[in-house]
Parts: structure tokens; C-alpha cells; sequence
């Protein structure tokens, strides 16, 4: 058969000796020449025998039927070990000459592999790469996506995109910066901009999360409740999960005004096992996370001292069932805050 212009290698398919049936045959040269050497001993010797003439003695000597028979049989002993190693020495070869060749048929499949390499990237690789920067794209031109409620669809591990808190914002004329002529942030938006948006759809939470972040203190709290959520959502804990008891808005105020310990133990109401287990583990065993957690701990403390002097009971209740304060009541608890 002709070889095809179109093969690109331009080379016969190479067979992989090593899976080659073995060529040797169960009787050679070899086991012939050592039978024949046998046959030709062991006749010359019982030619021998009875030509011998008859010794004097009558009995049985068997020192001397013991030489006789290493005599005969020594010899054949010896012509079958050379056999052996003959055939051993044999097989050796073809082993080596089909390793050989399994060299050589690797070695040709690399080359040709490599050739294909230099020649350009499959197109379904191509494809994938593409697919991959599409969805790199469209992650990064997403305001704010969060790990906070179980996807069947989607991995726990997946890390959703960061929200970056806005660039500080340039002074104006006469020392007065543009973050002091801004409009104050309303109490509605900043609770619900701690409870996150719901959905990707969710344009009343991304628009409030979207004023929330122009203040500064607020976007510092969200950052850091952002990357409290994101790590948690790594080892499977989501707020949305948990349903911790609600603690009393006159509760709420004894930690404002600084109160801890026992007296303010039911802000802790996260009563989730397997929660309070995995992040006390991560806590001891990940330092990022900890000071992470800590440090989240920190601004929520003090957002919150200044929260309630001008909160309403109603709104501190709205305040306690958003995702970030969930978030605090499960770290708290863990950082020991409420013993």
C-alpha cells in the first residue's frame, strides 16, 4: 500500500514491540543439538559397557556402579545445563530487541506528538480556552456575586467575585473632599447592602450595595464581611443555612454600649453544629481566615456602637437578619465573644 500525501508524519505506523507475541519456539536448534549430544553419550557409553571385559570380582562393588553412573550421567548433566543457558542467553536477546523496539515506537509517538505541538493547538482545546476567558470576563464585570446560599448547580468552592471598595474619592476646592458633600447613607440601603444581593437579578439590592459602598465605613464592613462569607463558603458553612434565634433590640444595645460576657449571650443564637465546628476548625487551623474573622469582628463592633444611637428597634430587627450580622453571631460565638 502507498503512502497517503496527507499524512502529515509521513511515516508507517510503529508497532510497540514489547506487546509482540514472543517468536521463540518451544523446541529450537539447541534442545535438538542437546538431545543429540545425549543420544550419542549414552549409546558410546553402553557400547563401552559391554565391550568392557569382565573383572575377577563376582559381587556387587558399589563404589564402583557409583563412578559408573557419575561417568554416563555426569556428562549429560552438563550437556543440558549448557542447553539451558544457551536458551536462557536466547530468550534474553528477543527481550531486548522487543524493549528495543518499544523504545523506538515511544520515542517516534513523542516526536510525532511534539510536531503536532509546534504545528498549533487542537481546536477543541481552543475552543475551551475561550469558553474559560468569556466566563473570566463576565465574572469580572459582575458588581457582586456571594457565596451565601447553597447552589446545587455550582461547586462550594467557588469563589465569587470581589467587590472592590470604591477609590478614595479627590478633595475639592477649600480642603472640602468629595465623600463630606455626599448625601448621608440612608439607613434602609445600608441594611439591606449587609444582607447582600439576593440573586444576580436582584437590581433593589445591587443598587443599594452600590450606595453603600460610596461611604467609607460602610464599604470597609462590607469588604470584610465579603471575605468572611467567601472563606466560610469554602468549607460548606452559608448564612443562608443557618437560622440562628433572634436576640431582643434591648440586647442588641447592651453590646452597642459595651456590655459582653453572659449578659449579652443570646446575640450567639447560632445553634448549627456542623457550623460552629468547621469554623472553629478553620479558625485554629488558618491564619488567614482568622485574622480575616477578627478583623470583620472589629468593624462590625464599631459600626455598630454607632448604628444603634440612631437605629430604631425595628431597624436593629432588620439589622439582625441580614447575612453579615448571621456572620457575626457565628464567629462571635466562636471567637468566645459571648461567654
Amino acid at each position: 500500500m502507498s503512502r497517503s500525501k496527507s499524512d502529515p508524519e509521513g511515516a508507517r505506523p510503529t508497532p510497540l514491540g514489547i506487546y509482540d507475541r514472543p517468536s521463540l519456539q518451544s523446541i529450537t536448534g539447541i534442545e535438538i543439538t542437546a538431545i543429540a549430544l545425549t543420544v550419542i553419550w549414552l549409546g558410546g557409553s553402553f557400547v563401552l559397557y559391554l565391550l568392557a571385559p569382565d573383572g575377577e570380582s563376582t559381587g556387587f562393588d558399589g563404589l564402583r556402579f557409583a563412578i559408573t553412573m557419575l561417568t554416563v550421567f555426569m556428562p549429560v548433566a552438563m550437556i543440558w545445563v549448557a542447553a539451558t543457558a544457551a536458551r536462557s542467553n536466547r530468550v534474553m536477546r528477543e527481550e531486548s530487541r522487543r524493549l528495543q523496539a518499544a523504545i523506538d515506537g515511544i520515542r517516534h509517538a513523542y516526536v510525532a506528538q511534539a510536531q503536532r505541538g509546534v504545528m498549533g493547538p487542537e481546536p477543541s482545546v481552543t475552543k475551551k480556552l475561550d469558553e474559560i476567558a468569556a466566563a473570566a470576563k463576565k465574572t469580572e464585570t459582575a458588581l457582586a456575586t456571594f457565596s451565601t446560599r447553597r447552589d446545587p448547580d455550582r461547586a462550594p468552592a467557588t469563589r465569587p467575585a470581589v467587590v472592590q471598595p470604591p477609590a478614595g474619592q479627590g478633595s475639592l476646592a477649600l480642603g472640602t473632599s468629595a465623600e463630606d458633600l455626599a448625601p448621608p447613607l440612608a439607613t434602609q440601603d445600608f441594611i439591606r447592602a449587609l444582607n447582600f444581593p439576593e440573586t444576580t437579578d436582584d437590581e433593589a439590592g445591587f443598587d443599594a450595595l452600590r450606595r453603600a459602598l460610596k461611604d467609607r465605613k460602610a464599604a470597609q464592613l462590607i469588604q470584610a464581611s465579603q471575605d468572611v462569607l467567601t472563606l466560610l463558603s469554602q468549607d460548606g458553612v452559608y448564612m443562608d443555612d443557618l437560622r440562628p434565634d433572634m436576640a431582643r433590640p434591648e440586647i442588641w444595645r447592651q453590646f452597642a454600649r459595651g456590655a459582653r460576657g453572659r449578659e449579652i449571650a443570646a446575640l450567639g443564637g447560632v445553634r448549627d453544629r456542623t457550623s460552629l465546628a468547621l469554623t472553629a476548625g478553620r479558625m485554629k487551623q488558618d491564619p488567614i481566615f482568622r485574622d480575616a474573622a477578627h478583623h470583620f469582628l472589629r468593624l462590625f463592633d464599631r459600626m455598630f456602637a454607632e448604628f444603634e444611637t440612631e437605629a430604631s428597634d425595628a431597624d436593629i430587627s432588620a439589622l439582625g437578619d441580614t447575612r453579615t450580622t448571621r456572620a457575626f453571631m457565628l464567629l462571635g460565638r466562636v471567637a468566645g465573644t459571648f461567654d
